[in-house]
Order: structure tokens, then C-alpha cells, then sequence
């Protein structure tokens, strides 16, 4: 049998995920959809050609009784309420990031779950279902480069619009390493600092880039992040891997290598849904599998309140040029 899915937001991340279950994931049926634009929420359904249902909002589609599980791809600030919501109805709900705009919010989502007694909600942190993401943590859990002393990253972008501020770099952009690379060390931080280099001349005037955020974890791991969000050449994530008695770098994803015009090159990929698309694919049909089989799994809402409470973190560091710790309370037993 089907899970019956519906989904909250359709705009270019909820039609994805639509499409994805629709005609690509395995064992899923979407079945109701909503958005704040209702005439949009119908032309998805009649454009990928869905027997599914346009509810009036997100609450009614939560209670609706032939929606089985939730997927949240709204607006950032309504996550919350209705997370919480589909939580209130016991039903699984996989949410995009952000969990909550607040750690707070995310506080909240953490007590309520563990109110209700079972895991019910999976954050859209993809890359730890990334192929290269994966195969570094393997590397780093086998012991084979000794324990991780530093982390060099990057997150490059090519340009970005001009709604897009310094504070993004960070909720936007950093979110995700502050998510996968808790996840690739089995550690939390414990302090941060922001530092800004030379502004590039591709950056719109009200915003400071690139930037680079150096983290500390509990057991010592020094992280560096390159934020650049303005790079023009490509979307380039890095990471390397620092240990005892080797390295281990996130490996390049697979491009035609060509031998032209007396060059020998790679592409470069422009845009981010093309570097995860894989990923989003494993995420979304591991949420699929484990409600099907009793058990959400994946990032957890503890995940998204500890990446808020860095991200929070951040910013006061970007503001105070100043070390700023990072205070994480201890991670409740039911998320262990």
C-alpha cells in the first residue's frame, strides 16, 4: 500500500517533492495539497496530474482523515505551528528546514514530541543522504585517518539575489554544515567566531562577503567554513577531513572529464538542486520507508534545535566579531 502524503506549500521546493512522489519515490501517493496561494496549489495538482485534493489551509489538511503523513515545504515562519499540529494529530511529518525560525520554536517541536512518546518528525537536512557526504563518514567512523583534529570547508555559491542578506549566510547557507557536520563527527560545538575578509567587489552593497565562521567542537575538532556566496565560477561545497595520520576529502561529484582545446577540465555545477538532487531522493524515500515500517528516522527535531542554537550563535558572533559559546542543553534520552 501507498502512503498517502499530503503536502503543505507549493512553491519550488514543495513541487519538487510532489513530483518526487508522485513519479519517481516508491510506495507514496500524494493525495491533498495546500498553499497560501490556493489558485497555484490547484495548477500543481493539474499540472503533474494528481487525484489529489486542494485543502482550504494547512490545519484542515493535517486533520484531513485520508492524509497519512505530512510533508512541510511552506513559508520558513509557519513550520512551527504546523509541525506541531501534525504532531497533535500523531501523524509523521517531515519538514523542511527551517524546523522553527527560533530555537526556541524548535525547543517547543522537541518537548511535544517527546510529549507524545515517538519519534514523528524528520528535518530536510539532505546531506546525510548525499553519496559523498557518506563515504567521508565512513573514512572518519573506520578510524582509517585516526581522530578528526581540523575540518576545512567551504559553501560557495555563484551570486545570489538581492533580497539576500549577511545574516543568510548563516540560516540560509552555513545551516546546512552546521547540520552534516555534527552528523560526519558524532560531536557538538562549543564555541564559534565570524570573521570577514576583504569584501569581494560581486557583492551587493548591504551585504558582507565572503565570510568565514571557525567552530570549536566539545572534544577540540577545529572547524573552519568558507562562506561565498557571491564566487561566480560554480556552487562548490568542500570539506576536508584533518586526522591524526591522514586526510579525507568529500569527493567531486561525478563529471565527464574532456581534453579540448589544449585544456584538460571539469565542469563545475551552477546550481545547488543539481549537486543534491540524489540526495533529496534518498531523503525524502527514507521518510517514506520509515513511517511505512513504524519508525521515523533521519535528522531529528533535536537536529534542527541543535543547528538553531548554533545558528544563533553565529550571528551574535557575526555581529560582535567576538567568540561566542555555544550553550546546547543535553540531548533528551528519547532521541539517543
Amino acid at each position: 500500500m501507498s502512503l498517502k502524503l499530503g503536502v503543505i506549500g507549493t512553491g519550488a521546493i514543495g513541487q519538487d517533492h510532489i513530483r518526487r512522489c508522485s513519479q519517481a519515490l516508491l510506495h507514496s501517493q500524494v493525495v491533498a495539497v495546500t498553499d497560501i496561494n490556493l489558485a497555484q496549489a490547484a495548477k500543481v495538482v493539474a499540472d503533474l496530474n494528481l487525484t489529489a485534493e486542494v485543502y482550504p489551509d494547512g490545519h484542515a489538511l493535517i486533520k484531513a482523515p485520508e492524509v497519512e503523513a505530512i510533508l512541510v515545504t511552506s513559508w520558513g515562519p509557519s513550520h512551527e505551528a504546523f509541525v506541531l499540529a501534525a504532531i497533535a494529530a500523531g501523524k509523521p511529518v517531515f519538514c523542511e528546514k527551517p524546523l522553527a525560525v527560533t530555537a526556541e520554536g524548535c525547543r517547543r517541536i522537541v518537548e511535544a514530541e517527546e510529549a507524545h512518546g515517538k519519534r514523528l518528525v524528520q528535518v530536510g537536512f539532505m546531506r546525510p543522504y548525499d553519496e559523498g557526504y557518506r563515504a567521508l563518514k565512513s573514512v572518519i567512523d573506520s578510524g582509517q585517518i585516526g581522530e578528526p583534529l581540523m575540518l576545512h570547508c567551504a559553501h560557495r555559491n555563484p551570486r545570489v539575489g538581492e533580497n539576500y542578506k549577511t545574516d543568510m549566510a548563516i540560516t540560509d547557507t552555513l545551516i546546512h554544515e552546521l547540520d552534516v557536520l555534527r552528523w560526519l563527527l558524532a560531536d557538538d560545538y562549543v564555541s564559534v567566531q565570524v570573521v570577514f575578509p576583504r569584501k569581494s567587489s560581486k557583492a551587493l552593497t548591504h551585504l558582507r562577503d565572503p565570510q568565514i565562521v571557525l567552530l570549536e567542537t566539545t572534544r577540540g575538532t577545529r572547524i573552519d567554513v568558507e562562506v561565498f556566496v557571491n564566487c561566480q565560477y560554480g556552487y562548490d561545497i568542500q570539506c576536508e577531513v584533518v586526522g591524526e595520520t591522514g586526510i579525507a576529502k568529500l569527493p567531486e561529484p561525478p563529471q565527464v572529464q574532456l581534453r579540448s582545446g589544449a585544456k584538460l577540465s571539469n565542469a563545475i555545477l551552477m546550481d545547488w538542486k543539481d549537486r543534491f538532487i540524489a540526495a533529496y531522493d534518498v531523503e525524502l524515500q527514507a521518510f517514506i520507508d520509515g513511517v511505512r515500517a513504524g519508525q521515523v528516522g533521519g535528522p531529528s527535531a533535536w537536529d534542527g534545535f541543535a543547528a538553531a542554537v548554533a545558528a544563533d550563535a553565529c550571528i551574535e558572533a557575526q555581529q560582535s566579531g567576538q567568540i561566542v559559546r555555544i550553550e546546547l542543553p543535553e540531548r533528551p534520552r528519547f532521541y539517543d
